[in-house]
């Protein structure tokens, strides 16, 4: 039932496209088209337009569109042949180019679709009439930047997003959810409470984490350093440049070597900056010999990695150019790959249970498989396809995880579990990823000496614990709309001392709560009591802690806790046990 209603939502979409094009070429007759599909959630069309559009012309479009709604325009199909369809778009570049797309796939005619006074060259699907589209259920949200075919080098054009349903009241709900979206953008808010900034003059896709940033991004990194050692992890720490030759070696360089950064020739020796670390990781485990004893032997590393992302593409902290990954690479027998693997998904449902992410709810599981007669794309083992595909389905079947599959989206070197993180806009994101690689052993040669002493070829399991660390940080900056848990929060606590004759002992408080390893700050300032109480809860800040004559004479603190309020008096003492217990148990 669920997939008849997508199908029919992506035909009232990308019919919605198409009557947006009327709109618009009643405006600029002469305006060139480029790709106009629907969306999750929505549609686009990208227009070469005379002149660049502001977002005042969005309701005027949006009229048009319902009077050709109501006006009952059909979609109907047909086909033309090459000669017919060039001479049709003799000007517009841009559906020259998509037939010629056409031709080279060796296509025999070429789809149009009829609606109105539009005939445009779509391969569909539409509704047929337009009367099976709400009205009331579509909205046209914003006008961005596009380069034709996603190229920067290609013209720029304007791509016009909107978003629709069946129901109004499914439209009004998916505006206001993305009201708060808005709200909680880990960009406005990061930018706001100081975590991070970007500059151009040190490169797009490059952030420089603030203090606090770095607060939040150090805590993630030893609260996942420290739980991999418990699960008997070995740590190392790998060069960020390495010879071109290791990834070609791996494969990654065919693959991958658009996403690189270019090839710099130091002395005799071609360099890159790091891409991955597997290689890293397999050339140090074939450092020296092991046993099966030893297995599963389980490498880890918080590594800096480097991928060139189009400028286009970049967003945030969820799309950089340098990220740090928490990476492992776990060299196991094959028997032991489905234990490997429930290991590992353990390790990640607990990570993901302490930063407050619950299954089901905030992510699920994806099994993404490969597509076996891609064999540019995959490497060409059925039975190891077969395998490996059927041990991570088991594995998640098992554990009663939440899991769909989907097609083509395995790695080159083998099937994985993508876990998807659903963002507070409601559309899932990748976040950590579980993969089962049978291609490296070989084309590294690692091997363990088996019981009987003979030399034995291991799997990998590939795995990240809590992913990219800056995409993690752009996640539960959404998440807590910048309000993190104690254990996480740049500054825990905050205390402001009622005037000067009380700074002394708000001192002795802040020294001994430091002592304590708990993160303290202190506000003197020379502004009232109730604007520094309200700029430490615009900070978001968890405890406030006020100093008045009461608080000195009894040796307490007057706590007041984010999202509580007021909570009254409290011995110095007593609050430091509380508030570090809940750090330590990382509420």
């Amino acid at each position: 039932m669920a997939k008849q209603v997508d199908e029919k939502l992506d035909k009232i979409r990308h019919s919605l496209a198409h009557l947006m094009i009327i709109a618009v070429q009643e405006l600029y007759p002469d305006a060139g088209l480029g790709v106009g599909p629907s969306i999750e959630n929505g549609f686009y069309q990208d227009f070469d337009l005379p002149e660049a559009i502001t977002p005042e012309i969005l309701p005027k479009l949006e009229k048009r569109m319902r009077e050709l709604i109501k006006e009952n325009i059909k979609f109907v199909q047909h086909n033309v042949d090459f000669d017919e369809a060039y001479k049709f778009y003799k000007n517009d570049p841009y559906k020259t180019g998509f037939i010629d797309d056409l031709k080279a796939r060796g296509e025999k005619q070429v789809s149009f679709y009829k609606s109105g006074n539009l005939d445009n060259l779509c391969a569909g699907p539409h509704v047929e009439s337009a009367k099976e589209i709400n009205p009331n259920a579509f909205k046209l949200t914003t006008i961005a930047g596009a380069y034709w075919r996603g190229d920067e080098k290609n013209k720029m054009l304007q791509r016009i997003y909107g978003i629709a349903f069946e129901t109004k009241d499914e439209l009004q709900k998916y505006l206001k959810m993305m009201e708060e979206a808005e709200k909680r953008d880990h960009r406005k808010l990061g930018k706001d409470l100081g975590l991070f900034v970007f500059s151009d003059l040190v490169g797009k896709g490059l952030p420089t984490f603030g203090p606090k940033g770095a607060t939040i991004k150090r805590e993630l990194e030893r609260f996942t350093i420290d739980e991999e050692l418990k699960r008997g992890y070995h740590h190392v720490v790998t060069p960020d440049l390495a010879k071109v030759d290791l990834y070609k070696k791996s494969g990654h360089y065919p693959y991958y070597k658009d996403t690189m950064y270019p090839v710099m020739k130091i002395d005799e020796e071609e360099l890159i900056l790091k891409p991955m670390t597997c290689p890293h990781h397999f050339m140090f485990y074939k450092s020296q010999p092991h046993s099966y004893r030893e297995l599963p032997y389980r490498i880890g590393e918080i590594a800096h990695q480097y991928r060139y992302e189009k400028s286009g593409e970049l967003s945030g902290l969820t799309r950089v150019r340098m990220f740090c990954l928490a990476d492992a690479h776990i060299i196991a027998a094959k028997d032991q790959a489905k234990q490997v693997i429930k290991e590992v998904l353990e390790l990640i449902d607990f990570i993901n249970g302490t930063l407050g992410l619950t299954k089901g709810e905030d992510y699920r599981y994806r099994l993404s498989l490969g597509d076996r007669s891609d064999t540019k794309k995959y490497h060409k083992d059925d039975a190891s396809w077969d395998y490996a595909e059927n041990v991570l389905r088991e594995v998640l079947t098992e554990a009663k995880a939440p899991f769909y599959e989907a097609a083509n989206e395995a790695a080159f070197y083998g099937p994985k579990i993508d876990i998807q993180v659903k963002k507070i806009s409601g559309s899932e994101e990748t976040a950590f990823t579980v993969q089962y690689d049978f291609v490296m052993a070989e084309r590294f040669d690692l091997y363990f000496t088996d019981k009987e002493g003979k030399q034995e070829r291991p799997i990998v399991i590939h795995r990240s614990s809590i992913g990219c660390l800056e995409r993690t940080m752009a996640f539960l900056i959404e998440h807590y709309a910048g309000a993190f848990p104690t254990w996480l929060s740049p500054v825990q606590a905050l205390i402001i001392p009622v005037s000067e004759k009380f700074i002394d002992y708000a001192k002795e408080v802040k020294e001994q709560m430091l002592s304590n390893g708990i993160r303290v700050e202190m506000d003197d300032s020379n502004e009232s009591l109730g604007k520094r109480i309200r700029n430490g809860e615009k900070e978001k800040t968890p405890y406030i802690l006020v100093i008045g004559e009461k608080e000195v004479e009894s040796k307490s603190v007057a706590v007041r806790k984010r999202g509580e309020g007021d909570l009254g008096a409290k011995k110095t003492d007593e609050f430091i046990k509380e508030i570090k217990k809940e750090i330590e148990e990382k509420k």
